[in-house]
């Protein structure tokens, strides 16, 4: 889950699995996978790093350089 917060101030909690898109206009918004928008107050590019950071903590991201063919 990632920490966010609404424009009115309330913080809450999203499962980033089911995030679908993040996209300013120019309030960024979230779109999630059954098609609900969030409009938060995190700039889109704040909100893709807590994606990717939420990602490693599960072991689903892996930014290490790998060699091609490593561990085959």
């Amino acid at each position: 889950m990632i920490k966010l917060t609404r424009l009115n101030g309330q913080s809450f909690h999203v499962n980033a699995l089911y995030i679908e898109q993040v996209q300013s206009f120019p309030d960024t918004t979230i779109t999630m996978t059954n098609g609900k928008k969030i409009v938060v107050r995190e700039q889109e590019e704040d909100v893709i790093l807590l994606v990717k950071d939420f990602y490693r903590d599960v072991n689903i991201f892996d930014l290490t350089n790998r060699e091609e063919g490593e561990g085959e």
